[in-house]
């Protein structure tokens, strides 16, 4: 069984790597891909078939220090209600464009904090989207929930809208680790939250929880876990903490000297893990988890599990269009992203063009690498038939990648006929075995912590 010392020899508590949440990632995207091109994907897109729909809404009521997403604070509605017009405006020029009977798998609403939307605005942009792309027969629309800015009415208007499953940030439920990373938000403000989406028949819940948090120990982990299981969500996404304040300026205000150590950030991770697996949730990808009957359970069984830029998901449909400012698109033919400044992203759609700025546009071992990638992340190990059947690389060429990823590994991994493998006990070094694959220069970005 590997332990802390190998580990520590693998470099896994020094590593910086991407959570490769795409492939390539997002700093190595060029202005290769503009409005025009992406313009043309969307056209070329097969008409009846299903795709995914993004839509980000950059706002917040107060901006928590811990978070790294591209948010502004906003006190009063003025920024929300024009906002909503430039995206009805982008709906606009993706209706134009769109083939005939395009419908929905899935469709989210992240940011940011989507529940800052008034009743009314909520309901009319539910109804653009859902006039452009409609939701398909088995379609999932999800939202983003901050149980600090939600309320009955609003409730019922994502509830009349479609709304069948939400997601909602925990982080963590400890008051001193809440003042410390600017996120107050008490146990019983969330159980009312979770209280009234059960109670409009949105059965289907996320819930997010940290670790790596400032002040954080096992037994504080372990009570908030616990806190959160006694509201029984679905999935579970148990993200480590990415402390990157060269990038996130707010996390200056996070004092470092508080943070877990990387091994002890392990021993966190671990901690909740185990709560999850004894509460019978099943492990899904390298920080995931979901009950039995979960769709994403049936996906990891089914060998269907996929990994996209809100992390694991079961949604088989091809492509994902973003909407909204800094929002990223995929496609069979590469990325597109969308001006990540919201005043550069509204002046494209008010000249009537879309406001992609960069990109990546698929070449060479790209595809290739990239499902290596995600077999990797969702299933620990990569299937050589699966890979030889749709990828144009010989066999021999795929044995000497295991082997490298191998001998870099000192010899951890098993490599067989059928594949590459991860065993279990070596699972902590999963996106750094991952990292094996990737042809791009890492130095381009800083990432987050191995662990």
């Amino acid at each position: 069984m590997i332990v802390k010392p190998q580990l520590a020899k693998l470099g896994l508590f020094d590593a910086k790597v991407p959570r490769y949440t795409s492939y390539p990632t997002a700093p190595h995207f060029s202005n290769d891909v503009g409005s025009s091109l992406y313009s043309d994907w969307i056209s070329g897109l097969k008409p009846g078939s299903e795709v995914s729909l993004y839509v980000h809404v950059p706002f917040c009521r107060r901006l928590c220090w811990f978070c790294a997403c591209r948010t502004q604070g906003t006190q009063t509605d003025n920024p929300v209600i024009a906002y909503v017009d430039v995206l009805k405006a982008e709906l606009d020029l993706l209706a134009e464009r769109l083939p005939e009977g395009i419908t929905l798998s899935r469709l989210h609403w992240g940011g940011g904090t989507p529940t800052l939307l008034n009743p009314d605005l909520m309901r009319d942009l539910a109804a653009r989207i859902l006039d452009v792309v409609p939701l398909g027969p088995n379609a999932e629309f999800s939202v983003e929930i901050d149980p600090n800015e939600i309320d009955e009415a609003r409730l019922d208007a994502l509830a009349e809208a479609g709304m069948n499953r939400a997601s909602i940030g925990v982080q963590d439920f400890d008051d001193e680790i809440q003042k410390t990373i600017g996120r107050i938000q008490s146990y019983d403000v969330t159980r009312k939250a979770v209280d009234m989406i059960r109670a409009r028949g949105i059965s289907s819940l996320n819930a997010d929880i940290l670790y790596g948090l400032p002040h954080q120990t096992k037994s504080r982990m372990t009570e908030s876990v616990q806190k959160l299981l006694s509201l029984s969500p679905d999935r579970v996404a148990l993200y480590g903490y990415a402390h990157v304040p060269w990038m996130a300026k707010r996390q200056q205000l996070i004092p470092s000297d508080a943070l877990p150590t990387p091994e002890e950030r392990l021993d966190l991770f671990d901690t909740a893990r185990r709560l999850f697996m004894w509460d019978d949730y099943a492990e899904i990808g390298i920080d995931h988890f979901a009950t039995q009957d979960d769709g994403l359970t049936h996906a990891l069984k089914a060998g269907r599990l996929k990994r996209n830029f809100q992390g694991y998901t079961d949604d088989q449909a091809e492509v994902l269009i973003g909407v909204g400012a800094s929002s990223i698109s995929r496609f069979p033919q590469g990325y597109a992203q969308n001006a990540p400044a919201t005043s550069a992203h509204t002046k494209a759609i008010r000249e009537g063009r879309f406001s992609t700025s960069r990109g990546h546009l698929f070449k060479g071992q790209d595809v290739l690498r990239a499902r290596l990638i995600e077999a990797l992340m969702c299933d620990f190990q990569i299937n050589t038939a699966e890979v030889l059947r749709n990828h144009d690389i010989t066999g021999p060429e795929l044995q000497a990648m295991y082997q490298a990823a191998n001998t870099a590994f000192d010899g951890l991994l098993r490599i067989t006929e059928d594949g590459l493998f991860i065993p279990p006990e070596a699972r902590p070094l999963t996106r750094m075995i991952a990292r094996s694959f990737d042809a791009y220069d890492l130095s381009l970005a800083g990432h987050s912590s191995a662990i």
